[in-house]
């Protein structure tokens, strides 16, 4: 550990501080249908495609409607993936003559990009075609992120409306967040990577020749526009198999600190909407407060065990710390803050190979996931899985003090509480339920690289992250078999849509509720106690429910790695 590599770490949360009200008050107006200075521009091309649509802009929608919308809208990308997958072979923009991917391949992959899981049993280069690459992925990146924001914006209605039935319209939100978020910010972001060096053709593979005099094939296609929308909009999704570990998709330290602040700039950034739409921007910073600080706890433990290695490295005399798995040109500081990151958002994207860190390294991205994500989380899936973790402290205050808890002028109830404690529950229902038949089913256990504890932490992780809508795996599991395929997309599409609808039914109940002033014995959720109220809640039921598997294998691999075997 450096000074200079904390300095790194405090400057990211610096600018991502800095960014956070500014980018806040923007998304608010938009939301809100305010006049931006985009609006010039775009307003007629919103106007139009609402005209084209049939949409009435000004009818608002029932949670129930609101979700049902959103369910449908999700079908209509399943379907385009699929389709373009299968009939890959028969279509434009196929440099390299990619042909047809296998149906229980495709289904993964379809129910992954709309999900915002972005989960790849495929190296991109080397199985998809351009035209895939941006049809099918390049354009759910877009569409599931601009999904989440509207989400949690129906969420954040939720809690700022007074007795009404509607928490808004998902075809307006959806559209105004891709128009003025995610669109303008992703142009601009796509021509610095440009700039950087990352590739953006639609011209064919390059043919080059070594110095050995080798023929090489040099794969290049649309990477920059996919790689501005795998980041901002939290999607992870790499167009190489090496993601972010590849030069084509990070040329250079520049372009791998702005990919990291664009990971979390919208996440946190909606932690101020929710301040501005509440009435209280206070509301908003606590939030961010609670995710600040499992942030930075995570950051520290993953530094500290990468730098300082393992007892079995310093015996074959490395004691630069564990440098496996990571770019030289990134270091461990920059590969373990972007692993943090990637997991703390559900991102997924990696500029190292996590199956490489060490035990307790690789364990903190670990409980990243199994929290839910909700350390500034995916686009808007971070806050509104915070806010469910939020009504339980509240509910938890409420039971200490004896008087009906409540949060920003609203009753929580045990309506609230029980979709809360849903939400929160399916998740290890679907990753501990699937890795305990990953363990013991042939198929499955022919897949694991790697035996004893670090092979079992392989297939926790790769469930864990499927759920979490995450992306990322322990690259030493074999995923692309009819097993991991078929019940990965299942975890991926429980840990997605089980946890929105429990969310939603929140929205409406708090929606229709009255507001009430704060009295003198109003719990105050502004301040250090509600912060920490909230980080130990989240804790607790993590500990109850996740943490006994998920240390069960890290733990156990780090006494044998200091006790010298290696996995």
């Amino acid at each position: 550990m450096t000074v200079i590599g904390w300095l790194q770490i405090i400057l990211y949360c610096a600018i991502i501080v800095a960014l956070t009200k500014p980018l806040g008050w923007y998304m608010t107006r938009v939301f809100n249908g305010e006049r931006t200075f985009l609006s010039p521009v775009l307003r007629p091309i919103e106007a139009g495609l609402y005209w084209i649509s049939g949409v009435d802009e000004r009818r608002e929608q029932h949670w129930l409607t609101y979700t049902v919308s959103m369910l449908l809208f999700h079908v209509g990308g399943f379907l385009i993936i699929y389709g373009v997958m299968r009939l890959q072979a028969m279509l434009p923009f196929n440099p390299a003559g990619q042909g047809a991917v296998a149906e229980d391949l495709s289904f993964n992959t379809a129910i992954s990009f709309i999900t915002n899981t972005n989960w790849q049993n495929y190296g991109g280069e080397s199985t998809v075609s351009y035209l895939v690459q941006m049809l099918g992925l390049t354009h759910q990146n877009f569409l599931s992120a601009a999904t989440g924001i509207a989400l949690a914006v129906a969420l954040i209605r939720g809690f700022s409306r007074a007795s009404v039935r509607t928490v808004g319209n998902f075809w307006v939100d959806v559209t105004r967040t891709t128009l003025y978020v995610l669109l303008p910010i992703c142009v601009v972001y796509a021509l610095f990577l440009v700039w950087q060096g990352m590739p953006q053709t639609l011209g064919d593979y390059v043919e080059a020749t070594t110095l050995e005099g080798a023929k090489q094939t040099i794969a290049v296609g649309p990477v920059a526009s996919q790689v501005a929308i795998k980041m901002l909009g939290t999607n992870g999704g790499g167009f190489f198999n090496a993601n972010a570990a590849h030069p084509f998709e990070n040329p250079t330290a520049l372009s791998n600190f702005v990919q990291m602040l664009s990971i979390f700039l919208i996440g946190a950034s909606l932690t101020n909407v929710f301040g501005r739409m509440v009435g209280n921007q206070r509301q908003g910073w606590a939030i961010l407060a609670v995710m600040g600080v499992l942030f930075i706890a995570g950051v520290s433990v993953t530094y500290w065990a990468e730098a300082n290695g393992t007892t079995t490295l310093h015996a074959l005399g490395l004691t630069g710390g564990n440098m496996e798995g990571k770019e030289v040109r990134f270091g461990i500081v920059a590969s373990s803050l972007f692993a943090v990151i990637t997991t703390a958002a559900s991102c997924g994207a990696v500029n190292a190979m996590h199956d490489s860190f060490t035990a307790l390294g690789g364990m903190i991205p670990l409980i990243n996931m199994q929290l839910g994500e909700i350390i500034i989380g995916g686009v808007g899936a971070g806050l509104y899985g915070m806010l469910l973790f939020v009504v339980i402290a509240i509910f938890v205050a409420g039971l200490m003090v004896g008087r009906t808890p409540e949060y920003v002028g609203k009753k929580i109830e045990a309506r609230e509480v029980k979709m809360a404690m849903l939400a929160i529950l399916v998740l290890p229902l679907m990753y501990l339920g699937w890795t305990a038949v990953g363990v013991v089913y042939p198929a499955a256990v022919a897949s694991m690289a790697n035996a004893g504890p670090h092979g079992f932490t392989e297939v926790l992780y790769a469930f864990t992250s499927a759920t979490g809508n995450n992306g990322s795996a322990f690259a030493g599991l074999t995923g692309n078999t009819f097993f991991y395929n078929l019940t990965l997309a299942s975890a991926m599409f429980v840990g997605r849509f089980f946890m929105i609808i429990p969310a939603m039914a929140i929205a409406g109940s708090l929606a229709g509720k009255k507001t009430h002033p704060p009295s003198a014995g109003t719990f105050p959720t502004t301040g250090g106690l509600f912060v920490g109220l909230v980080v130990g809640v989240i804790l607790i039921i993590g500990g109850l429910t996740f943490f006994p598997a998920l240390a069960l294998g890290p733990i156990v691999e780090q006494l044998a790695m200091n006790a010298g075997n290696v996995f």
